[in-house]
């Protein structure tokens, strides 16, 4: 069942990859055309915000994938799974940060209705959230490192007595 789900979750990374790859190469040259007559200053700072959270994106799917690598070798209980998950954690928290810095940009003027906006800030909100969830599951991989290399040290001592 492990191996199916490990399966199932790399397709899923792939197919994620590849779209976020597609939307950049020709989705976001295509909104630069398109916002070419948006309010000035909005144009750069949003598609700049746009292509860098399709980054936070990628990297967190680099990061699952390497994780994924562990666990198929048996090897995610170990201090070197801290790397990829605080690159993760890294990786929303910035995304939230982007998210906001959209909100800041649409705010002024009429173009984007207030209600718009506060929902926007709501999503950052909510990115945010995620971000100390993932860290909340950091702590716990955490405990359970410490539990796994208590129990290694336990049952070699186990083995000398025997």
């Amino acid at each position: 069942m492990r191996h199916l789900t490990v399966l199932a979750l790399r397709v899923v990374i792939v197919l994620a990859l590849a779209g976020s790859l597609f939307v950049q190469v020709f989705i976001g040259p295509a909104l630069w055309v398109d916002l070419e007559e948006a309010p000035p200053g909005v144009q750069l700072p949003f598609v700049l915000i746009f292509v860098l959270g399709l980054v936070t994106l990628q990297v967190c799917a680099v990061c699952v994938w390497r994780l994924l690598t562990m666990v198929r070798r048996e090897e995610v209980f170990t201090p070197a799974a801290f790397r990829w998950v605080d690159v993760i954690i890294g990786a929303i928290a910035a995304a939230a940060v982007l998210v906001f810095a959209l909100a800041v940009v649409l705010a002024p003027g009429e173009a984007v209705a207030p209600g718009i906006v506060l929902m926007i800030c709501g999503a950052a909100l909510v990115l945010g959230g995620i971000a100390l969830v993932v860290l909340l599951l950091r702590l716990l991989l955490a405990q359970a490192v410490e539990r796994d290399t208590e129990a290694r040290r336990l049952r070699d001592e186990l083995d000398e007595v025997i």
